[in-house]
């Protein structure tokens, strides 16, 4: 298995400023070094943390999905985020996994933030979404999600993993920043897998401030980055010898309780 170079993007959100957003977002995808394979952009990326998807939200033709598509195209590298989708008469907080060809996948938000009145806006997907991308295995959610360990738990009946790593795409407060930085640590060491969470800076609409503190964690727990406050970029080589020799040495795994999620 190769290595694999991700970016991850920590920015303040213009809120609900769509044309603003995608311009600051593509001069910073247009910036990153040609070795970066993915970039990761936060959760609701193209709007802020709204509750208004009846003006915001858009079909999967919209403009955030072409910018998207001609951005991933432009520059060679695979896009994440999530965006405020409409389908069916329904709201979505819907990450989507854009490759360069234009081939994409989405993931909807599971858990929606009761209190916040997210689940009185949007509705929860039930499925969850493992990509694959240079032989890496990455399971996608988004925010929330992470309070819930089960829905990221691996399910294995051979003690293999099923993914690699595990990416969250994030509006976390700065005022719950504890448990942000605290449960992304947990679930790199339970899941022995990398975590990476990409989170917002700055006031949104409501006046909620966010601090950001967008982390690299690798499967023993230990953080390889963070930073906090500022708007930051950082790119990171996953190496497939560090996660074999972690797994090998300590195959707890193996031991795991046996389930499946439905």
């Amino acid at each position: 298995m190769p290595s694999l170079t991700i970016s991850l993007i920590q920015r303040a959100l213009h809120w609900e400023d769509k044309e603003k957003n995608l311009q600051q977002f593509g001069e910073v995808i247009a910036a990153l070094p040609p070795a970066a394979q993915v970039a990761v952009l936060p959760e609701m990326f193209s709007t802020g943390f709204s509750m208004k998807p009846e003006a915001l939200a858009e079909n999967m033709d919209g403009p955030t999905l072409s910018w998207m598509r001609e951005t991933a195209r432009q520059y060679r590298k695979i896009i994440t985020g999530s965006v405020i989708i409409e389908e069916d008469g329904h709201y979505y907080n819907r990450l989507i996994w854009m490759l360069p060809n234009g081939v994409f996948h989405h993931y909807d938000k599971r858990h929606l933030f009761g209190y916040a009145g997210e689940d009185q806006h949007y509705s929860a997907g039930d499925k969850r979404l493992i990509v694959r991308v240079n032989g890496w295995k990455l399971c996608l959610q988004v925010c929330y999600d992470l309070r819930f360990p089960v829905w990221a738990r691996q399910q294995s009946a051979t003690g293999e993993a099923e993914y690699d790593i595990l990416v969250y795409v994030a509006n976390w407060p700065q005022r719950r920043s504890h448990p942000w930085k605290t449960l992304l640590q947990a679930r790199a060491i339970e899941n022995q897998c990398y975590v990476i969470g990409v989170n917002r800076i700055g006031d949104d609409g409501n006046g909620i401030y966010h601090s950001g503190d967008s982390m690299l964690v690798d499967p023993l727990g230990n953080t390889l980055w963070q930073q906090a406050d500022e708007p930051a970029v950082y790119t990171h080589t996953f190496e497939p010898e560090a996660l074999v020799e972690i797994r090998n040495h300590f195959p707890f795994l193996r031991d795991a309780d046996q389930f499946l999620i439905r």
